[in-house]
């Protein structure tokens, strides 16, 4: 007897390597209820999730990137400071030739902004509300264009 697809679909995930994400929370923003729910849904859908935890310089979550070899990328800011360290995040990710994993943002961005951070090179901005399933299939859409950009 045949396996039904959900079988083959069920033994692709089980095997398949799970997609690995950082979440962190740049300058001294110390609200981390927002990342840690995020980080928990990126987790329960499978992925594995590192938390660099509150107040990460720029260089700190590159190379956290850099270490932990990650796929993508989510950054929670509350402090308003998204205009200063986001290009600094982006410019130490690319020193270190990580500029096309994809990178997300969440928090209180101001709508008006969002054009200017799309800009850094930031690839969505969730805002509060955003439906975790939203976050997630747009995490797992990245990490898959990322992986197979390297012929993964």
């Amino acid at each position: 007897m045949m396996p039904t697809t959900s079988e083959f679909d069920a033994r692709a995930s089980a095997t398949a390597t799970p997609i690995r994400v950082l979440v962190a929370k740049p300058g001294l923003d110390g609200h981390d209820r927002g990342a840690k729910i995020v980080a928990r849904a990126l987790r329960d859908a499978g992925m594995e999730v590192i938390y660099t935890g509150i107040r990460q310089t720029p260089d700190q979550i590159a190379e956290a990137a850099l270490q932990e070899d990650v796929e993508a990328i989510g950054l929670s800011i509350h402090s308003g400071a998204h205009l200063e360290l986001f290009p600094r995040i982006m410019n130490a990710l690319r020193i270190r030739g990580l500029g096309d994993i994809p990178v997300y943002a969440g928090g209180i961005i101001p709508p008006s902004d969002v054009p200017r951070v799309k800009s850094f090179g930031i690839r969505e901005v969730f805002g509060p509300g955003t439906a975790l399933d939203a976050i997630v299939t747009a995490v797992r859409a990245g990490a898959h264009a990322e992986r197979a950009s390297r012929g993964l």
